[in-house]
């Protein structure tokens, strides 16, 4: 189970590193750099307000239909007919309620206009997340995996043409770069369809009242877990664009300091689209969840200690080399929000855990309390700290929730934790931490500071055993006879 889980993990991981990376880093950045000062925060704080109101589109049905196909496959072609329906219904609804508190919120004609088409984005995004929680429930991590960056590989290709073709790079507006995103997710919503239709074989669609309520009573405690932290996760910014009387380009300050947290969030995320049919199906089956805690752990403890540490330690360097605006500012709220990365990285792993029990009570009052933290931080910080102020918050509520969860998993699965581990673990972090500092007094040119810091990062993780070498000799030589 342990070498299922780490080949697919490196398949998805190298191939959204690479697709996303080039999307995150390379179209969105260029995007902002070309568009006029405070356009591309607008529609950054747009985006995050429709996802504020993504409980009303999946309602727990995606989460808790992973769930129990993984643990009940022969479920699938009956789930699926009576579920589409649903979708189309949840879809309505979010589009009404989103349109609403637009109103409400007093956005102009042009925000209504971005709007209306962020709206069929998240929709798309919707069915796409649906559609593929079946592909990966089934096991087919690999077809998931190429489905997970089909998106953002057409949207590359769309808007390379955009911004690199010179006779069309002038004219680039927010508008087109919205349309390229609703074309490419409603081509890969499409495959991922004949995929699962090709799984079930014809399917009738069924409306089936009485199912549709049983499956959103079923996937409420889900779609509570989602709203409250969508809002400790994406109210930062809607905040500071209304709080604000420069709101639109606090927005876009704290969008370029989260531009690279985001993108390696994007890694923890992925660990967690196949740690959670995995351990459904481990629970179900009384299986042994704990060697992969810990495979997970070590991994993204590596992963998200070196980016911390070489981004608060070269934070100018990096918003310099990204962009051409904002620089100072961006890199003052990077320092901050680079932390946020190792919270949710355990918050991908033992909350996905927690998730996968259907701990959803639990789950829900921590993240309650994250959103109580993250709003309030808020409300005290952003008059008279704008965009640092925000980072703040995101880095105390996420760090609280994350050792909230940690905690209950270790109640829940009995996890013992002895000194001599603990003592482990400290010893690598303050190592890491001596290393990185030294590295940085070297007469070199902050990259080449950068890679070795990376790498004697990883050299560290071997001397102090948190990774074992004979393990991954075993492990590669295994890899090798199945090839073979």
């Amino acid at each position: 189970m342990k070498k299922f889980f780490v080949t697919n993990l490196f398949f998805l991981l190298t191939l959204n590193i690479l697709i996303k990376s080039f999307w995150i880093l390379g179209i969105d950045r260029g995007v902002q750099n070309t568009l006029p000062s405070g356009e591309y925060g607008i529609y950054y704080a747009l985006l995050n307000f429709t996802y504020l109101f993504n409980i009303i589109l999946d309602f727990g049905v995606t989460s808790f239909n992973n769930r129990t196909i993984a643990q009940n496959a022969v479920l699938l072609k009956k789930y699926f007919a009576k579920i589409i329906p649903l979708r189309f219904v949840l879809a309505g609804v979010y589009a009404v309620v989103l349109f609403v508190v637009a109103y409400l919120t007093s956005y102009d004609s042009y925000a209504f206009h971005l709007l209306k088409w962020l709206c069929v984005f998240q929709i798309l995004t919707a069915f796409l997340t649906y559609l593929r929680s079946n592909i990966s429930a089934l096991m087919l991590f690999k077809t998931d995996s190429l489905l997970s960056v089909m998106d953002k590989t057409l949207t590359i290709i769309f808007c390379s043409v955009m911004l690199w073709t010179p006779f069309l790079k002038g004219g680039l507006k927010v508008d087109y770069f919205v349309y390229a995103q609703v074309l490419s997710m409603g081509l890969s919503v499409l495959t991922a369809l004949i995929i699962c239709l090709w799984k079930t074989g014809f399917v009738r669609i069924n409306w089936d009242k009485k199912f549709m309520l049983a499956v959103l009573k079923a996937g409420f405690p889900y779609a509570l877990l989602t709203l409250l932290m969508s809002f400790y996760n994406r109210m930062d910014t809607v905040m500071l664009e209304r709080m604000l009387k420069d709101g639109k380009i606090a927005s876009e300050i704290y969008a370029s300091g989260f531009r690279l947290v985001d993108s390696v969030n994007m890694v923890a995320y992925l660990f967690s689209v196949i740690l959670l049919p995995l351990f459904a199906k481990l629970i179900k089956d009384g299986g042994n969840v704990k060697e992969i805690i810990k495979i997970s752990f070590h991994l993204l403890l590596l992963i998200s200690v070196g980016f911390a540490a070489v981004s608060v330690t070269y934070s100018n360097e990096l918003m310099a080399l990204l962009y051409n605006k904002h620089i100072e500012e961006s890199s003052q709220v990077f320092k901050i929000l680079c932390f946020c990365f190792i919270p949710v990285s355990m918050t991908y792993i033992f909350g996905t855990l927690l998730t996968a029990n259907g701990s959803l009570k639990k789950l829900n009052k921590v993240a309650a309390g994250g959103m109580i933290i993250n709003i309030g931080i808020n409300l005290l910080l952003i008059p008279g700290y704008a965009a640092q102020g925000s980072a703040y918050a995101a880095l105390t509520a996420q760090t609280v929730t994350a050792l909230l969860q940690i905690l209950i998993a270790i109640k829940i699965f009995d996890i013992k934790i002895s000194l001599k581990y603990c003592m482990k673990i400290a010893a690598f972090l303050l190592l890491c931490a001596i290393l990185t500092a030294a590295v940085s007094k070297l007469e070199l040119y902050w990259v080449y500071k950068l890679l070795i810091t990376l790498g004697l990062f990883v050299v560290c993780a071997f001397v102090c055993r948190i990774f074992s070498a004979k393990e991954l000799k075993a492990y590669a030589l295994s890899v090798i006879k199945d090839k073979i």
